[in-house]
């Protein structure tokens, strides 16, 4: 693994901090950031949400690393520093949903390559509760999950959800799938709206912490979706929606003021979960690891001991992730 840049200045993350790229099966070049492994007892896996990069959990992995855990984040293809799939760069563009577990499958074993301490435990904001919950039916090797407002589903309204469906549906056979979907533009969510019309926290501090990356480091920025992945992403929730939740603990946190994914499909998912707890947090949005000093402690601390709570990790029969091909 070849060293890669990390803006520790703007992430504000534990000093002990690295990046590396990494190489996905298909070729596609992706980033991790590694925090916190020098005093760590066990790893946390970070999966990140569509448009973001590592920096933005640095503050994340700092409170982890105080509870006891390294942190991985990863740059998913297409965004943050990873390679990008389209000639225009803000463009949050994927052809097939399925490519993202290549992604997963190149962290894990970057992880093991650097010796992280084990067990592994699964942290995933947004779209990637929607990858990581495909990653742990496909043997995501990870002894506990956390979940922060999973992307089990996209909030829409009653006529709107219809027609995500049949434009996305179209896109591909009739040329237009690389398109932006209508009603999103090219600038960066956390650029173009203003503290009081956010969707992603309630907590101007942190919304100014989101703000000040973006605009020091434009390069990491993405726009809105292609029809492709909006599609791609709907046939994806879908499927995962109907099958039997995998056999881990995992623990859910969603905001009852949740204005980007779909609260329903959230509970109906956790609600068939055997070893799965929901904890809705009382006027928090979209990103509840990105909300107020007491709910981020409450957050951390609830996480930090589930995952110290099932630190066992699982039998070895298990069928390992990284011991599957992607390429």
């Amino acid at each position: 693994m070849d060293t890669a840049p990390l803006y520790n200045d703007i992430a504000e993350g534990p000093e002990d901090a690295a990046a590396y790229w990494v190489t996905a099966g298909d070729g596609v070049r992706i980033r991790i950031a590694v925090w916190g492994a020098a005093r760590a007892r066990a790893t946390v896996l970070l999966f990140p949400g569509r448009t973001e990069y590592a920096e933005k959990y640095g503050r994340s992995a700092a409170d982890l690393a105080a509870r006891g855990f390294a942190t991985v984040v990863v740059d998913w293809r297409g965004q943050g520093l990873a390679d990008r799939l389209h000639d225009d760069p803000v463009l949050g563009h994927v052809d097939r949903f399925e490519a993202y577990q290549r992604d997963v499958t190149a962290v894990a074993r970057a992880a093991e390559a650097l010796g992280l301490p084990r067990p592994y435990h699964l942290l995933a904001h947004s779209m990637g509760g929607c990858i990581g919950l495909r990653a742990l039916h496909q043997g995501l090797d990870v002894a506990s999950v956390a979940f922060t407002a999973p992307m089990w589903g996209i909030r829409f309204s009653p006529l709107m959800r219809p027609a995500a469906w049949a434009l996305s549906a179209a896109s591909r056979p009739l040329g237009f799938d690389r398109r932006m979907t209508p009603g999103r533009g090219g600038d960066a969510y956390i650029l173009a709206s203003s503290f009081d019309e956010n969707e992603l926290t309630g907590d101007p501090e942190m919304f100014g912490y989101m703000r000040r990356q973006l605009a020091a480091r434009p390069e990491m920025a993405i726009g809105g979706p292609s029809l492709s992945w909006l599609h791609e992403a709907l046939c994806e929730m879908r499927a995962l929606v109907r099958m039997a939740p995998p056999a881990i603990p995992a623990l859910t946190y969603l905001g009852t003021d949740e204005r980007i994914v779909c609260a329903n499909a959230i509970r109906t998912v956790k609600g068939s979960w055997a070893a799965g707890t929901l904890r809705e947090i009382e006027g928090a949005r979209h990103e509840v690891m990105m909300e107020g000093t007491a709910t981020r402690a409450r957050v951390f601390d609830e996480v930090a001991e589930h995952f110290t709570r099932h630190a066992t990790p699982h039998l070895p029969h298990r069928k390992r992730i990284t011991d599957t091909l992607h390429a």
